[in-house]
This record gives C-alpha cells, sequence and structure tokens, in this order.
C-alpha cells in the first residue's frame, strides 16, 4: 500500500511539473509576440545616379534697353509741347520748338554774308584776269626795251597780289559756309524731335520757359521698352561654387549660355524667357554681388522700367548626381539624414538611418519638385523612405513597403 503510494506521488508530481513547464513555454512565446511590434508600413523610391538640371532664383529689376535725356542744346524760350506725356513717339517726331526768330535771322545773315564772299571772290578773280594781260602785255615790251623794268616788275606785282586776294576771298567763302552751317544747325536746333522710338516721360519744362543750355536743358526722357532689361545680381559665394564646380566638371553649362525665365508671384513660370548677355567681371562693393543682365522681348509693354521681377537663371547640369525629395530629410543631433530600407538580420526590411550632405535645392520636372541634390551618404539604388517616416520611433525598426513606387527616383 505505501509503495503504491509513493508511485503515485511521483506521477501526480511529474504531471504538475510537465503542466507548468507547458505554462512557462507558453508565456515566453505570448511575450515575445507582443514585444515584437508589426513592421511599419512605408513608402520609398530607389534613388539613382543623373544627370539633374539646375535652377537659380533671384530678384531682377527691369530697366529700358535704352534711356534717353531730351535736352535743349540751345538757350532759349519754347514755343511749343508736340506730344503727350507718357505716350509712344517715333524716330524724328517733334517734342518741341523754341523760339526761332533770332536764329532765321543769324541764318539769314549768314546766307548774305556768303553771298557777298562769293561776289568778292568773282571781284577778284577779274582783277587777276586783267593782271595777268597785263603782264602778259608787257613782258615782250621789257624783252625788247620797250617798257622800263619797274613796269614789269609792277605787272608781275599785280598778278601776285590779285592771287593771294583771291586765294584770301576763297577763304572768306569758306568760313561764310562755315558760319552758314552752324545757323542752319542752331536753326534745326530750335525744333527737338525723338531720336529714337520709345515711351516719353513728363514734360520737365512747359510752354514759355526759359531754356539754358547747362542749366536747366532737360526737357524730358526717354525710354525703349522692347526689348528691355532684367538686371539682377548673383551672390558672390554662388558664383565662386557655380565657377569651381564647372572647373572641376561636377556643373556643365550648355553651349548657349544660361537662359533667363521670368516667373510670376507665385514662382510659376509667366512663359517669357530671355539671354544673358552681360556678366560682370568684378563684385559690387555694396552688395556683394555679381551684376547680371539679360535681355528679354516687351512687345506687349507688360513689363515697366523700374518693376522688381523673379529670374530663374538655368542652362547648367549637375552631373552624376543623386536628388531625393525634400521631406524624406531629417534633423538630427549629427545634421541631416535619411532612413533607407534595408534587410533585416531576421529576414524582412529595417530602417536604418544614413547620414547625408546635401547640396541644391531644386525642381527636376514637373513631377519631381522640391527635391534636394545629395553631395554623399548614399549610394546608386538605396532604397530611401519618403512617406511614413513619423511612424519610425528608431533606427532598426521593421518597415515593410505598403504601396511600392515607381523603381527610380523619377517619382515621389
Amino acid at each position: 500500500m505505501v509503495q503504491k503510494f509513493k508511485y503515485g506521488f511521483l506521477f501526480v508530481f511529474l504531471f504538475i511539473l510537465s503542466a507548468c513547464d507547458q505554462f512557462g513555454s507558453d508565456s515566453t512565446a505570448a511575450v515575445s509576440q507582443q514585444a515584437a511590434p508589426p513592421p511599419v508600413s512605408v513608402s520609398s523610391i530607389k534613388v539613382k545616379i543623373e544627370d539633374i538640371p539646375l535652377q537659380y532664383e533671384y530678384v531682377g529689376q527691369v530697366a529700358g534697353s535704352l534711356e534717353v535725356d531730351v535736352r535743349s542744346r540751345l538757350t532759349g524760350i519754347i514755343e511749343q509741347r508736340h506730344f503727350t506725356e507718357g505716350g509712344e513717339v517715333e524716330v524724328g517726331q517733334l517734342l518741341f520748338t523754341l523760339d526761332a526768330a533770332k536764329f532765321e535771322a543769324i541764318y539769314k545773315q549768314q546766307q548774305a554774308t556768303i553771298e557777298s564772299a562769293r561776289a568778292q571772290k568773282l571781284t577778284v578773280k577779274a582783277q587777276l584776269k586783267q593782271a595777268r594781260r597785263e603782264l602778259k602785255r608787257v613782258t615782250p615790251l621789257a624783252e625788247q626795251n620797250m617798257v622800263s623794268q619797274n613796269q614789269l616788275d609792277d605787272a608781275a606785282s599785280a598778278v601776285d597780289i590779285t592771287t593771294a586776294q583771291l586765294a584770301v576771298a576763297e577763304a572768306a567763302i569758306k568760313l561764310a559756309e562755315a558760319n552758314l552751317l552752324t545757323a542752319k544747325v542752331d536753326l534745326d536746333y530750335t525744333r527737338i524731335r525723338s531720336p529714337i522710338k520709345g515711351i516719353v516721360g513728363r514734360a520737365l519744362q512747359n510752354r514759355g520757359a526759359l531754356v539754358q543750355t547747362g542749366i536747366n536743358d532737360l526737357l524730358t526722357t526717354l525710354v525703349q521698352i522692347n526689348p528691355v532689361y532684367i538686371n539682377f545680381g548673383v551672390p558672390e559665394n554662388d558664383q565662386i561654387k557655380l565657377r569651381n564646380a564647372i572647373d572641376k566638371g561636377t556643373i556643365l553649362l550648355a553651349k548657349t549660355g544660361f537662359v533667363v525665365d521670368l516667373l510670376d508671384e507665385n514662382r510659376q513660370s509667366t512663359g517669357r524667357s530671355g539671354s544673358l548677355d552681360f556678366q560682370d567681371y568684378k563684385v559690387d562693393n555694396k552688395t556683394g554681388n555679381f551684376a547680371m543682365r539679360a535681355t528679354m522681348k516687351n512687345q506687349n509693354a507688360q513689363l515697366s522700367p523700374g518693376q522688381f521681377v523673379r529670374v530663374l537663371l538655368k542652362g547648367a547640369v549637375k552631373t552624376n548626381a543623386i536628388a531625393i525629395p525634400q521631406r524624406a530629410v531629417l534633423d538630427g543631433p549629427g545634421g541631416k539624414y535619411v532612413y533607407v530600407a534595408s534587410p533585416g538580420d531576421q529576414g524582412g526590411l529595417v530602417a536604418l538611418q544614413k547620414n547625408i550632405t546635401l547640396g541644391e535645392w531644386v525642381d527636376i520636372d514637373p513631377q519631381r519638385k522640391n527635391y534636394w541634390i545629395v553631395l554623399s551618404g548614399l549610394s546608386d539604388g538605396d532604397e530611401v523612405i519618403v512617406d511614413g517616416i513619423a511612424r519610425i520611433f528608431f533606427p532598426g525598426a521593421s518597415v515593410e513597403i505598403a504601396e511600392p513606387e515607381s523603381k527610380s527616383s523619377g517619382t515621389s
């Protein structure tokens, strides 16, 4: 009896021990399952090396392609204004007339002077002709001793004197012609005309005002607004970086050079573009910028001188570059970083943190805007997580690509 009790007790003990082991194993598995969270659902792009167009945005100011001050070259009284302020004028169009009475009198006086000089020349020519005849007459007589040597000398001197007088008369005519031309120019200057086709400004002197050369001779201004100039400045650091990159070959510039696009108030292209036709060789000491200028058509006069605009400088390409969406970039104590979906040790994918160095912020194409060029930290083919990052609480977290996007960085 005692022996049976011992065997029964041993059987019960082993049964309880087995049950405890089974219970402990199930509890550990449950705890293990509870400790491992499900993979985070994310979306990603697979980056690739490519040539990426670069764009540089600056603030510019519109200026007329030709600006002219209209001044009076004479001292006189304004008799009439012949234009509408702010209107368009043609080349040669009459703008102002000055009182021309004085200048007309001077012109007529010079006309009379030149007529007198020409008459004087005719008189001297007749005298010279007579003196030559007299010399021709007395020369053979002097050879035959029929006239004195003094008579021959007087005849020869008369020819020389009238020849000199003819030269004086011809010089007087040239002087009179020059004075007549001056008088005509001054008379023409009383009618002030537009030197260019453009827009005329306000009249700075009114009818009846006395204008004096060198004092208040500015009458109005003209500007040509088709085409127009777009003046802007490139910071010294930007220009130096661009030059160095071009020298190293990491940035290529189009053979035609930069193209300048005009942006609207929403920083969208207006469809207007022009060519860069001036780059200053020196830095402006006041602004620290290199002065730039583009020429742009303005047929409808939508751009006005003095207007501020935004310009986009295009034509450069970053070679062998990687770009990622801006929203994929995070800030940490060590700088900028991204999460990359990589194979985990236990299978599946995990989010690994990669520190990166960033370059330019670019719009690659209409589907890829607000992208950052990555200078270092990523390799061709890396799977960069772009959405669902907020649910990744620590590096190495398990992730799954819920809706895989294109296998290139062409979409975001």
